[in-house]
């Protein structure tokens, strides 16, 4: 896949960053004469973030942001995770950040010391629940129901579902997001991996991601499944036959994380990226895509109750989660 790139803008928006890399707060004349200049260089960025996201962010930058040339290379969690694999492999990552969209993808490269330590400026701007010692999260992605616009008496509890006809799940093996929904109900005492027993008992089918979710219920291919609450909001809007259902006792959050590479060539480029992220105009493009924002001061329409897993139990455990669900639905 080819990367993409941020080309330069003038110096006339210099002071622009300089006001965006404080979050928002007013800079002085003074301030603005004393700090120092617009950080310039390169960042490469690896990411499994959608690609509308991804775009939205790099318009909002490169509006801002002079001097600083951004390469992105965009593939799915899996694919991933194995081209970090290989490039460890073989000398080191190449990348200056990453941005994943599970906590626990981050937080296997934090073990293996691969993350530099977040700035101050980062770590203020998003609450704690939503960062961990070397990454901050970005967005919030909430797992919710889809059911087929003519479907009548639709599931709308997660225990509902286990016994509903018709269901399509994404993988969790291979979209970090749906790790989230394995790893909350499979560790919860209410439902527990006889959960997933229960949904293939009643017929329920795998597809790889959420996107595919979507789309295999708006085909009428499947009755309801298991998605993104922006995947399936940015479907109705398209005019797909769908809906979307907000579960009991809650949709299955997890939280976006990005993170500055121990080994960056351009560390304080990369920290300036990641500062953008958590800015309150990078997480307003984050939120114009349909993604909830992690900060509360960035307006987001559509909020609900959640639910979430314990990332901290999880972690260490997703092997052994994923081979249960494959025990399960596997051929």
């Amino acid at each position: 896949m080819p990367r993409q790139r941020l080309l330069p803008l003038t110096a006339a928006t210099m002071s622009a960053l300089l006001c965006l890399l404080t979050f928002g707060a007013p800079v002085t004349a003074q301030e603005q004469a004393s700090a120092s200049p617009p950080p310039a260089g390169r960042v490469t960025v690896y990411t499994s973030v959608t690609q509308d996201t991804v775009d939205a962010v790099r318009a909002a930058l490169a509006a801002v942001a002079p001097e600083l040339e951004v390469e992105v290379f965009r593939a799915p969690t899996g694919e991933l995770d194995a081209r970090i694999a290989s490039e460890l492999r073989t000398g080191g990552v190449g990348a200056d950040v990453l941005w994943l969209t599970d906590p626990l993808s981050m937080e296997r490269y934090q073990e293996d010391g691969l993350l530099a330590p977040l700035t101050p400026a980062v770590s203020a701007a998003v609450p704690g629940a939503y960062q961990g010692q070397t990454f901050v999260g970005t967005r919030l992605l909430n797992l919710v129901f889809v059911a087929g616009a003519d479907v009548v008496d639709a599931p709308g509890s997660w225990a509902d579902l286990a016994e509903a006809q018709g269901v399509v799940i994404p993988d969790p093996g291979f979209a970090g997001s749906a790790f989230a929904a394995l790893g909350y109900l499979g560790t919860t005492d209410d439902y527990g991996m006889g959960y997933f027993s229960s949904l293939k008992d009643h017929g329920a089918v795998v597809v790889s991601s959420p996107v595919d979710v979507v789309n295999g219920v708006a085909e009428g291919i499947y009755q309801v499944g298991v998605t993104l609450d922006q995947i399936g909001r940015s479907t109705m809007e398209k005019g797909a036959p769908v809906q979307l259902i907000w579960p009991e006792p809650g949709a299955i959050a997890l939280y976006s994380p990005a993170a500055v590479l121990a080994d960056s060539e351009d560390e304080e480029a990369a920290a300036a990226f990641l500062e953008f992220l958590v800015s309150a105009d990078g997480q307003a493009a984050i939120a114009a895509t349909g993604w909830q924002p992690v900060r509360d001061d960035v307006p987001w329409p559509y909020a609900g109750p959640v639910v979430t897993a314990d990332w901290d139990e999880l972690y260490g455990r997703q092997a052994e989660l994923l081979a249960g669900f494959d025990a399960i639905f596997g051929d």
